[in-house]
Parts: C-alpha cells; structure tokens; sequence
C-alpha cells in the first residue's frame, strides 16, 4: 500500500486538536494547535545541525500542507 506523505488526524478525546502524520522518515506527529511534535523515529546523522536543520524542513512542510488542506475544506464550504 501506498501511503501519502502527510495525513491529516483528530481525535474525539482532544476536540480542540488537529494533528497531521508524517508517513516518511523521519515519521511524526504533529499538534497543529499546540505547534509540539512526538517523533516516531530516532534522528540519526553524522552532523547534528543537519539532522536539526531537514527536521526543522519536514515540520515546516507538515504546517504548509496543513494550511493548503484546510484552505481547500474552506473553498469546499464557499461553493
């Protein structure tokens, strides 16, 4: 099976929450609301600041891909 690289998730027990999965390593949960991150993988790397530098890259790409999905349930709702 053929995962996306992103998928957006909530949960009943935090109603407040909007979480999105990265599928890819390295894999993490990220709150939307709460901007905390859970990793699934340990970031392994030769050069620290590298490893800090493409997490950093990824979580940004997770909060782009949030903004663009919710943005295209918004355009839904106006039509």
């Amino acid at each position: 099976m053929t995962l996306p690289k992103f998928l957006l998730a909530d949960n009943t027990d935090f109603p407040e929450d909007l979480f999105v999965v990265h599928t890819e390593y390295p894999r993490f949960i990220l709150n939307v609301e709460e901007e905390e991150v859970e990793w699934l993988d340990d970031l392994e790397g030769d050069d620290e600041e590298t490893v800090a530098n493409e997490a950093t890259k990824v979580v940004e790409e997770a909060f782009k891909f949030c903004d663009a999905e919710l943005s295209k349930y918004d355009d839904e709702e106006e039509e």
